[in-house]
């Protein structure tokens, strides 16, 4: 049985399988989460302690890790009356926040929690449901180098990869670069599968030679089935990309493509594709 407690809030269709992970490697986890019923299923699942707030979260662990929505979740978590930050801080505490915020939120929790005595990496991930349930994500992490490798028995178990990006703000800006370059590619795979739909040429006939082509990628493959079907379920939403490409221009991002991109993804959530897979552009498109 692995001795090393973690206290984990937040558990969304990444959260979830996250730690069923985490307690398949035998890691001890408690879990926090704003909808108790899917902690009290998971309870059930997997064996997992279940507790109604972030302060109770907090008591008893070596680890605290959240994996929520945005930056307001975040600092709820934090910063309510009831938040972690709230009550007594356990000695050598590390927080990790895995999910995908602004750096300036980043920044300045970590400067609280420094306050506090506890150390804090931003540890965004790279990749959807999947990848989360085989254990295959990609982890970039910001904050002392010395806090990332002692998680790093922790991100072994959750991805292939993890890698040290500097200091606090950086895992969240390596993150925020490649979802740009991943939504520059829904539009632009969109885009030409429409193209040759204009031109008489069917997906059905089109993808698989974009995906046996040098243009072809993991990416354009996992979602080619979904295009030809017309049916996009979310493995990470519309929405979600839209809020990712909104903190990237909150940092800077103002490129020809950066800025269409943007266009783009309000158009299309102003037709109400909000909630389906990112790759659902197609149909605003």
């Amino acid at each position: 049985m692995n001795t090393i407690r973690i206290g984990w809030a937040g558990l969304g269709n990444m959260g979830i399988p996250m730690v069923k992970n985490l307690v398949r490697a035998g890691f001890d986890v408690t879990v926090y989460n704003r909808t108790v019923g899917k902690a009290n299923t998971l309870k059930v699942e997997t064996g997992v302690r279940v507790v109604t707030t972030p302060r109770e979260l907090i008591k008893n662990v070596d680890f605290i890790i959240t994996m929520v929505a945005d930056d307001n979740a975040l600092k709820a978590i934090y910063q309510s009356p009831d938040g972690l930050l709230s009550g007594n801080i356990p000695a050598n505490l590390l927080a990790i926040d895995m999910s995908t915020v602004s750096p300036d939120t980043t920044k300045q929790i970590a400067a609280l929690c420094r306050e506090k005595g506890i150390g804090y990496l931003d540890a965004p991930v790279s990749g959807s449901v999947k990848p989360a349930e085989n254990a295959q994500l990609i982890i970039m992490a910001g904050g002392h180098e010395q806090d990332f490798e002692k998680a790093k028995p922790i991100f072994d178990c959750l991805g292939k990869v993890a890698h040290f990006m500097g200091e606090n703000g950086s895992g969240n800006y390596t993150k925020l670069a490649v979802n740009t370059f991943l939504g520059i590619t829904v539009q632009a795979l969109a885009e030409t599968v429409i193209f040759a739909r204009k031109n008489g040429i069917t997906a059905e006939a089109l993808l698989p030679i974009i995906n046996s082509s040098a243009v072809g990628s993991g990416f354009t493959k996992i979602k080619s089935p979904g295009i030809i079907s017309n049916s996009f379920p979310a493995a990470f939403s519309l929405n979600l990309l839209n809020k990712d490409i909104l903190l990237a221009k909150e940092q800077g991002l103002s490129t020809p493509l950066g800025n269409a991109l943007a266009e783009s993804l309000q158009v299309a959530l102003r037709k109400g594709v909000g909630d389906e897979d990112m790759m659902a552009i197609i149909k605003s498109l």
